[in-house]
Order: C-alpha cells, then sequence, then structure tokens
C-alpha cells in the first residue's frame, strides 16, 4: 500500500514554503545583507574549544561581555542559535494572532504558519513607515499576542518613526485597550543606524522586547542572536529553549572577538560610509530610483527588474530580487569599496 505522507502533515506546514536561501555561485555577492569583513579566528580560541563536552546552556561568559556593552543586567538577555530561533520561542511562548507590518522579516510570517498561528499582515504607508491608525484599529480588532515590528526594515532600510512605535507600545501596555500585547522590536540592522534605538525605553514597558544580532556585523557564520528584555519574560520563554542551543565554537569566538569594539566599529564606519557613497551613484544612474537606508543594504526600483537581475547575475553580480515583496525592486547589501565599485560599473552597463 503507497503511504500518502502529505495526508499526516499538520493543515498549516501543507502551504508552507520553505525559507529559500539559495546559494548561486557569483563573482561578486551582495545579496543576504552580511558584512563584507570577517574576523580571523587564531588558534588560541580553538584550543580553548572542547569539543567533547556540551557547551555551556547559558552562555554565561558571552552573556556577561555583551550584558557590560550595553550596560544591562545578565537576567535580562536570552541567547539564540539566531535572531530565528527566538523568534520562534516567542511565538510558542505566547501564542497568536500575531500581527506584522509588511513588507518585513519573512521569518516572522514563515514561523507563525508554521505553529499555526493566526497572522494579520499591516501594509507600510507609502513612505514605508508605520500606519498607526491602521495597526492601533486591528490590535483593538483581532487582539495579538505578539506584534513585531524591525527597525531598521528589511527589506525596505528605513527605520519606523519612534513616535509610532512608541505609541504602539503604550497603547498595548495600557489598561485603555483592555488587551495587552507583547512588541518585539527587531533592531537587527541598529548598528548601521543613526537612531539609537529602544534599548533605553526597555525599563519602562514591561512588554517591550528588543532583539539584536551580530550576524550583521561581520559574524553571521556563528548564529549567534539575542533577545533583551523584563527578566520575567525572559524566564518564560527560557522554559521552550533547546538544550546547548548554542554551540561551544560560535561562543568562544564570538567571545573572544566582540571584546574588541575598536575594529567593529570600524568596520561598521566603512560600512556606512561606503553606503552614503553608493546610495550617492545610484541616485546619479538614470532609470533608477533609490531608497534611503539606515541599514547595510538599499533597496532601489528599476524597471524591468527581473531582466536587470539577470544580466547583472550574468557578470558575475549577485543582488537579491524583491519580486514577491516589493514589486519592481532590488536589493544591495553594501559590500567594500571594491565591490561596490564593481556593482556599480555593471549596474551601469546593463542599463544601457
Amino acid at each position: 500500500m503507497k503511504i500518502n505522507i502529505k495526508s499526516l502533515i499538520s493543515p498549516n506546514i501543507r502551504n508552507l514554503r520553505a525559507y529559500s536561501a539559495k546559494e548561486i555561485p557569483c563573482r561578486v555577492k551582495l545579496d543576504a545583507n552580511e558584512s563584507p569583513y570577517g574576523f580571523e579566528i587564531n588558534a588560541d580560541i580553538l584550543k580553548a574549544t572542547t569539543t567533547n563536552r556540551y557547551p555551556d546552556p547559558e552562555a554565561k561568559t558571552l552573556k556577561k561581555i555583551v550584558s557590560k556593552n550595553l550596560r544591562l543586567n545578565p537576567e535580562n538577555i536570552l541567547f539564540g542559535n539566531g535572531s530565528d530561533e527566538l523568534i520562534y520561542y516567542l511565538i510558542i511562548v505566547f501564542g497568536g494572532p500575531v500581527l506584522y507590518p509588511v513588507p518585513a522579516f519573512s521569518m516572522y510570517g514563515i514561523i507563525s504558519q508554521a505553529l499555526g498561528e493566526k497572522r494579520i499582515e499591516v501594509p507600510l504607508d507609502d513612505e514605508f513607515d508605520l500606519d498607526t491608525d491602521r495597526i492601533l484599529s486591528l490590535i483593538k480588532k483581532e487582539k495579538p499576542r505578539i506584534i513585531f515590528l524591525s527597525s531598521p526594515n528589511n527589506p525596505t532600510g528605513n527605520c519606523f518613526s519612534a513616535d509610532r512605535i512608541l505609541k504602539i507600545v503604550e497603547f498595548t501596555s495600557s489598561s485603555v485597550t483592555g488587551h495587552w500585547s507583547l512588541v518585539v522590536v527587531d533592531e537587527a540592522y541598529q548598528p548601521f543606524s543613526s537612531e539609537k534605538g529602544f534599548l533605553p525605553m526597555l525599563s519602562d514597558y514591561k512588554n517591550l522586547v528588543i532583539l539584536r544580532t551580530l550576524s550583521k556585523i561581520g559574524f553571521a557564520g556563528l548564529r549567534v542572536g539575542f533577545m533583551i528584555a523584563d527578566s520575567e519574560i525572559i524566564n518564560e520563554v527560557n522554559k521552550v529553549r533547546l538544550p546547548f542551543n548554542l554551540n561551544s565554537l560560535s561562543q568562544s569566538v564570538a567571545a573572544a572577538l566582540i571584546k574588541d569594539s575598536n575594529i567593529i566599529k570600524l568596520h561598521v564606519g566603512l560600512i556606512t560610509s561606503e553606503r552614503e557613497r553608493l546610495l550617492n551613484e545610484l541616485w546619479k544612474t538614470k532609470g533608477i530610483k533609490p531608497y534611503p537606508s539606515e541599514a547595510n543594504f538599499i533597496l532601489f526600483k528599476v524597471k524591468n527588474s527581473d531582466k536587470i537581475y539577470d544580466r547583472l547575475l550574468k557578470k558575475g553580480i549577485l543582488v537579491r530580487n524583491m519580486r514577491e515583496t516589493v514589486n519592481g525592486c532590488l536589493r544591495v547589501t553594501v559590500g567594500t569599496k571594491k565591490e561596490n565599485n564593481i556593482f556599480i560599473k555593471a549596474l551601469k552597463e546593463v542599463m544601457k
């Protein structure tokens, strides 16, 4: 008898598409919002990492360094295998409905669907900012358990207006609505932003959670993300955290390398400087409309975006085609000066 595997699959998984992270051969890789600057791992770090013992389940050494750098209490931090894992845990613990603006980081929707939770997607306004009136109205109507706000936002690159975010946080933390929601501000790209972020407001709002990651500043291969929240929230999320979720090598390397904050600041400075130069070059290129960015990438609109994407790829330049999220747009990660020059030269050629 032939077994029908699909009949055994949960209904919410049947129509779910896996997150696409294909490895496409290219000369210049500018598609995944990675830092163009990595770090050398010396022999001493490797020697200090044991392979036959399980990793520290609480990542205490790394937690101590991060808490000191951000002037936080260690009990307000929880590490994950990237921010993705923490998003997963938050939805498991608090449930749905889950509300988020679109376009946004795709994992909010993918994980919500995988866990069978209702998704409430709210389009951004014409300036790629939060449509606060519509969001507040949906909060009243749908009573979401979690609201995800990515600022700076991927893929648009802009920061949402701080007063609009605060309005949502205050609205969901007061007794006026009769409903309490967790507001998760995803600050993955905050190091590249002129905005300070929401860490200073953490003590004022118990329902505020902040997500950060080391992936964008040169540690993408380590998969180290962390959430910052009230200790009560941390304790609840920790109940579902898989044991030993952050491996020994990631802990050792991250702990050793983030101590040298000067080199990280130098790399971030180089990226933000190149971002502005790249933005100016895009503005000067006929037929392209770039959008201002506070992240390490730039979204730009172009006619025949599919053709331009293919033509760039033929020249060995890989960018991200945003066809399914922001129609007619491509997204380019800010690379080194050399990589950006190659991209600009190739783009001007294919635009002709």
